[in-house]
């Protein structure tokens, strides 16, 4: 025992001596431990265009910004004018008045249909915060289907709303990392090729969800562009069924529907398909709420400024959208400057572009959310986070759109430090991504405030629509449930009086959601009554069986 006393004493005083040289030294370290620089690898996707700007705009003066303590007025539209906004508030309901027009004709006439289109970064991955958003507007306005969905997909492993395979033998440009396609990108910032092989078949499987208004295919329709190709088709099968269909490809944006109505999966192999850009399936009912994710890791939403604008237009005479979404900002903040102004204005000239390929679209700009870096030993948000959310709130205020805070939603100063550490978890030990819990939050937040303007919007309508029962948050998890959505889709609890802060609206399938007009307990429904319609398994198709080998 006695010769272990000096080892002990020595490892002490090292330790000792250790502790009083990080003291001593601790001033010349530097203030951020971890370097801000992003390397590009597998699951690392770098956007050429922003680190173009990046570097562009070094060593540029910060401006000065004209717009604090200022108020924004709005003109009139269609007859409604939302009262004037502080700047320090700006939310711009004013410009989503021809959205809230069709979501008022859907409520109550259930007349025509809405689309929206989702674009994003990694935070939206896998249709994160998307497929809440989705399910929440699909429970209160209808509408069944996934929406556009890529012919391959990096993220596809890790998508729950929809099961998707494909073959490894694609070739995929992105406007991430080209800016001269052989083809001009879809609306999903790609275009897919199939690669001459004369041995192994090109093909992609998709295989509905069990998820509420996600349980079949709906209308599956591809989508692709112009060639010279005479010869091309696809082999669809279906079940037990082997289809075949030609694929003309004379105009700058071709459709062919797979099946009318509903199936449950299907697998396309394409024939002597060389020469065609592809960019993706379609799967919707035609009615209600439908909205499509784009979004693509490490994208800073400048590539969009790519877009070809006839293609676009071709598109959003397909589709029909309603509403863009630009939910951007993570990738932005990996490279240490405080000035946005070069974003600031770059992003206006992106939704500019965005305005003369969808014509008469309202847009929402969704700011990023909070994100912790080390400083010392602590870690606290990073520096840079508020300096983007006033950029892209001045660039929203400049192009006349709406303006989500999700930094100030979420908690504001610290706040992803709390939803890492508290239990459960609702992000990521990287302190910049949420998962499901954080996601579903998060997106419960983007549409109460939607929601908080579609409510005002009705008022200056004239309109009185009964308002459902806003159910009492019970846990710091679950998030306070707005009265914009009546159903909390996909998964149903059992039925419980109205009065328990934990009960939650009952939708019977195939019915429209009934909530009490007045926020009175009401006793609930029998159980029998509350009990959805049991649904069809979906029996596995006799000829597609899960590919092992290339699935991705």
């Amino acid at each position: 025992m006695s010769q272990n006393k000096p080892y002990f004493f020595q490892s002490f005083t090292i330790v000792m001596l250790s502790i009083i040289a990080l003291l001593v030294f601790k001033k010349f370290l530097p203030e951020k431990i971890f370097t801000e620089t992003v390397a590009a690898g597998k699951n690392v996707v770098v956007d050429s265009t922003m680190l173009e700007a990046v570097e562009a705009a070094k060593g540029a003066p910060a401006e000065k910004d004209t717009l604090v303590n200022t108020r924004i007025s709005f003109e009139a539209t269609n007859g409604i004018k939302f009262p004037t906004e502080d700047y320090e508030d700006y939310k711009g309901f004013q410009h989503l008045v021809v959205f809230y027009e069709k979501l008022l004709q859907l409520e109550t006439k259930q007349q025509g249909k809405v689309r929206i289109a989702y674009f994003g970064d990694s935070m939206t991955d896998g249709d994160m915060i998307v497929k809440d958003l989705r399910a929440s507007l699909q429970a209160r306005f209808g509408g069944e289907g996934v929406g556009f969905v890529n012919i391959t997909s990096e993220s596809a492993p890790s998508r729950s709303t929809l099961t998707h395979q494909f073959s490894d033998n694609w070739k995929t440009q992105s406007y991430l990392k080209i800016k001269n396609p052989i083809k001009p990108f879809g609306i999903n910032g790609h275009v897919f090729f199939v690669k001459r092989d004369t041995v192994n078949p090109v093909w992609v499987k998709y295989k509905a969800s069990r998820l509420s208004h996600l349980s079949e295919l709906n209308n599956p329709t591809l989508f692709y562009g112009r060639s010279g190709n005479t010869k091309a088709k696809m082999q669809v099968v279906i079940g037990g069924d082997t289809l075949i269909k030609k694929l003309p490809a004379s105009n700058i944006l071709n459709t062919v529907n797979v099946a009318d109505g509903g199936i449950k999966s299907f697998k396309a192999n394409f024939i002597a398909a060389d020469s065609i850009p592809f960019y993706g399936f379609n799967f919707d009912d035609g009615k209600g709420v439908h909205v499509d994710n784009f979004s693509n890791r490490g994208n800073s939403g400048l590539p969009i400024g790519s877009f070809n604008t006839n293609l676009m237009r071709a598109f959003n005479d397909k589709l029909g959208y309603d509403l863009i979404v630009l939910h951007y900002g993570t990738n932005v903040l990996n490279y240490g400057s405080l000035n946005y102004s070069w974003y600031e204005k770059r992003m206006a000239k992106v939704v500019d572009h965005l305005r003369e390929c969808f014509p008469g679209v309202a847009i929402l700009i969704i700011s990023t959310a909070d994100k912790s870096t080390k400083y010392g030993t602590e870690m606290k948000t990073d520096s840079a986070v508020v300096p983007l959310t006033l950029a892209q709130k001045r660039y929203a205020v400049q192009t006349q759109s709406a303006y989500v805070n999700l930094y100030t939603l979420m908690g504001g100063d610290g706040s992803m430090v709390k939803w890492v550490d508290e239990a459960p978890a609702q992000a990521n030990k990287d302190y910049t991504h949420f998962n499901f819990r954080g996601s579903k939050k998060i997106s419960d937040l983007i549409y109460k405030q939607l929601n908080d303007g579609y409510v005002k919007y009705k008022k200056l309508r004239g309109v009185t629509t009964p308002e459902p029962v806003e159910p009492v948050e019970v846990t710091p998890v679950r998030p306070v449930r707005d009265s914009f959505k009546i159903a909390t889709p996909p998964v149903q609890q059992p039925a419980k009086p109205i009065t328990n802060p934990a009960a939650k609206p009952v939708v019977i399938p195939g019915k429209p959601a009934v909530v009490p007009a007045k926020p009175t307990p009401i006793p609930a429904k029998p159980a029998e009554q509350a009990k959805p319609a049991p649904k069809k398994v979906a029996k596995p198709d006799s000829i597609i069986k899960k590919d092992t080998v290339n699935a991705q």
